[in-house]
């Protein structure tokens, strides 16, 4: 089974951010307790129980609360990319998926629902990829329980009975499981790449993404896994935008 670890960056109601990010990571069950203690391993340099030290990405970045207050401003840009190698000096079998959400261009919506929908299906899709080359594998997701827990679960059981706007999901057993990131390394993990996504957007800091950038799941040339939904974005040279526009089939110049 695969499991994908969801968390969140920027809100969906601050006026100020004109993003929104639902990012995270896919990993292999049996590989679950690797990354646990890769994350275990960076926490023994902090003051204290390592267990207790969480990996927040914003708490990091902006350095507002223990440990992350005591250090400079390099150190605690260190830390965020630390947890971010991990992620890129993986097993080959890890993959991320985002979403990236320019607010203003879907006014009325909800932009967790619109990226938690799209992120289920492209999940679905990577599973069934595996299926046709195959790997008989299912997939469960597991969210940070900050997120909306009952408007996404209840999300979640009618995309299994009648499906997103792209069809039934066929691949993803049961409706999401949500657990306190302070408890999952893995969720930490998740909160890190979006936080990564979002800084490239937000902020157009690409230090972070750049780091996982290529580990994001890809085929036939197209990053699959990454997602950039911006109404008027033709021009867009963001990865995931320009491989898609990159793979479509030219049309040639009229004589």
């Amino acid at each position: 089974m695969y499991l994908l670890y969801l968390d969140d960056s920027g809100s969906p109601l601050n006026p100020t951010e004109e993003d929104f990010v639902l990012g995270g990571i896919c990993v292999f069950e049996s590989q679950i307790d690797w990354f646990s203690r890769e994350i275990d391993k960076l926490a023994t340099s902090y003051p204290g129980n390592p267990e207790d030290v969480e990996f927040h990405a914003s708490s990091i970045f902006s350095r507002r609360e223990a440990p992350w207050n005591s250090l400079s401003i390099d150190a605690a840009r260190g830390v965020l990319k630390s947890v971010l190698h991990v992620v890129q000096s993986s097993y080959a079998t890890t993959r991320l998926f985002a979403c990236a959400i320019r607010k203003k261009s879907f006014t009325g919506q909800d932009p967790v629902e619109l990226a938690f929908e799209d992120l289920c299906k492209r999940f679905d899709i990577f599973l069934s990829r595996l299926r046709a080359e195959g790997e008989n594998h299912r997939g469960l997701i597991v969210l940070d329980r900050t997120t909306r827990e009952t408007s996404i679960q209840q999300l979640s059981r009618e995309f299994r009975k009648v499906g997103t706007q792209w069809g039934v999901l066929k691949n993803i057993v049961d409706t999401p499981f949500f657990v306190d990131s302070k408890a999952s390394r893995l969720v930490q993990i998740a909160d890190h790449v979006a936080y990564s996504v979002f800084r490239r957007y937000g902020s157009g800091d690409a230090q972070y993404f750049d780091i996982i950038g290529g580990r994001f799941h890809e085929a036939d040339g197209v990053i699959h896994g990454l997602v950039h939904k911006e109404l008027g974005r033709v021009n867009c040279t963001c990865p995931a935008c320009l491989s898609r526009r990159l793979a479509r089939p030219q049309t040639p110049p009229v004589p």
